[in-house]
């Protein structure tokens, strides 16, 4: 049994931010580098990029630059869990779960809408925070590598309803 982890990544937005992202819980690439989605085969910051027609790549930017990417184009972004056991990067062994108050962004800002990338984000959005905060969260397939089935212009083309509330 793995010891529990508690998330130490602090949630981006400002109070301009329109729509949020939550994950699930970050990975251990992620954990490392202090930011979400760390690794550089996740396809989200590629996925942003296409979107919001961003020249170049996010992947490989600074943390300092992708915040201001997410803030400039009015996202939010966090995960739906606090604090877990995980065994490495595996969303399927996560147990013991404790939920993040998202209550603090949706306090301080106009979410006009509320996503989840992939079915583990879904799960426990749907579990753990929408009895509280009551708000219906849209599932978007997962950008990360594990998730073989969805090509990147398959993401790109499903992820791309985000960009309507953003305007």
């Amino acid at each position: 049994m793995s010891n529990i982890i508690t998330h130490p990544i602090s949630p981006v937005y400002n109070q301009n931010s329109s729509i949020l992202i939550l994950g699930s819980f970050p990975s251990i690439k992620s954990r490392e580098t202090m930011f979400f989605y760390g690794h550089p085969q996740n396809r989200f910051w590629q996925v942003l990029a296409a979107i919001f027609e961003h020249s170049s790549n996010l992947s490989q930017a600074s943390i300092k630059t992708k915040k201001s990417f997410l803030l400039q184009n009015h996202i939010a972004l966090w995960d739906v869990i606090a604090s877990c056991n995980v065994c490495g990067s595996s969303d399927s062994s996560i147990n013991n779960v404790k939920a993040n108050n998202i209550s603090v962004i949706l306090n301080s800002c106009n979410i006009k809408q509320i996503f989840v990338n992939g079915r583990t984000a879904a799960q426990q959005y749907k579990k753990l925070l929408l009895p509280y905060v009551n708000r219906a969260a849209i599932y978007l397939p997962s950008t990360s590598s594990a998730n073989a089935a969805w090509s990147l212009p398959q993401l790109i083309d499903a992820w791309s309803q985000i960009k309507s509330f953003t305007i």
